[in-house]
């Protein structure tokens, strides 16, 4: 069972025009198609302040893309290029974040999961990337690039690889690196961090690309494997 973290949106459909709890459906194909069952877990400030109630149905986190992340979670002013922040549902991830990492739950984050992975544990981003064409050039088309990534790495095991081509769309980056983490990874070129993760964790894994666009997701089955293991050991 994966909880994967929707995003909280404005949206419309037939007659509506209502506040919604909205994941791309790739997501949850990604982890059906690694022989898991998907969560949808919503935004919500009462789970935030007990989550283990929402973690006691779920075997694994993860913190899917969306939206900006409000300066105000890393102590920043905002700056005219972050957009789109719900500050409620920075708090839901956050919390989640940080208790499943306590709980030794196996973690994926990705693109804004990375994010939330690095502001959970005292860092901060980049609000608007130098380079941020490379990783973000039309709206609404993910962005093709190469990402280098550390031999015997978390990142590398669950690529398989130590260098691949990714699809990204993301105009924000690790700036202060939270504590505990270390950079697992960077993208060929512009050498903007792909990859972090929690040394001594057995998979507790941020990455900015998408890599639920891949069919299949070998990142995600590799989530879905530590989950096995982790829940034949008990």
């Amino acid at each position: 069972m994966i909880g994967i973290c929707a995003a909280l949106e404005q949206a419309r459909w037939a007659a509506w025009d209502i506040e919604a709890s909205l994941l791309p459906r790739t997501y949850s194909r990604a982890v059906t198609e690694a022989g898991a069952q998907a969560v949808v877990l919503p935004p919500h400030d009462e789970i935030a302040e007990a989550p283990d109630e929402a973690l006691e149905l779920i075997e694994a986190l993860l913190l899917a893309g969306g939206s900006d992340i409000d300066p105000a979670s890393y102590g920043a002013p905002p700056s005219d290029a972050t957009v789109g922040a719900r500050r409620e549902r920075d708090r839901f991830e956050i919390s989640l974040c940080r208790r499943a990492v306590e709980r030794e739950m196996p973690l994926l984050g990705i693109c804004r999961g990375l994010e939330i992975l690095n502001v959970a544990y005292g860092g901060d981003l980049v609000q608007d990337l130098e380079t941020a064409a490379v990783h973000m050039h039309t709206p609404g088309v993910f962005s093709d690039h190469e990402v280098e990534l550390v031999p015997g790495s978390t990142a590398a095991r669950a690529v398989g690889a130590e260098r691949v081509a990714v699809r990204s769309h993301h105009h924000q980056g690790v700036g202060r690196l939270g504590e505990g983490l270390v950079v697992s990874g960077r993208s060929v070129g512009d050498g903007v961090i792909e990859a972090i993760e929690m040394p001594g964790h057995e998979f507790a894994l941020g990455i900015l690309w998408h890599a639920e666009e891949d069919v299949p997701s070998r990142v995600i089955s590799s989530l879905v494997a530590a989950t096995r293991v982790r829940s034949a050991a008990g």
